[in-house]
């Protein structure tokens, strides 16, 4: 999976529409292998990002799940703390 994918089901408040849409756009160019479609590619790399986008959104807010909320500053946190160890300063 791609790195700069994030996790975004069980947060509270719940993910935004662009941040969906930012997780949709970078899943397809995953797959597609391409940044920048080329124009005879462009629209069906745009109705991908819409399919992904809409199926990501269903997934987001219909994902039941007994775990209380996770905080997203809490979250970002122990990310930063990861890779401080990882990397260093």
């Amino acid at each position: 999976m791609c790195r700069n994918i994030k996790t975004l089901a069980n947060f509270e408040p719940p993910a935004t529409d662009d941040e969906i849409r930012a997780s949709a756009l970078q899943f397809v160019r995953k797959i597609s292998g391409t940044t920048k479609p080329s124009k005879a590619n462009e629209a069906l790399f745009q109705q991908a990002v819409d399919d992904v986008t809409a199926v990501a959104r269903r997934l987001v807010d219909q994902f039941v799940t007994h775990a209380p909320p996770r905080n997203r500053e809490i979250e970002a946190a122990k990310a930063r703390a990861r890779a401080q160890e990882r990397y260093g300063s």
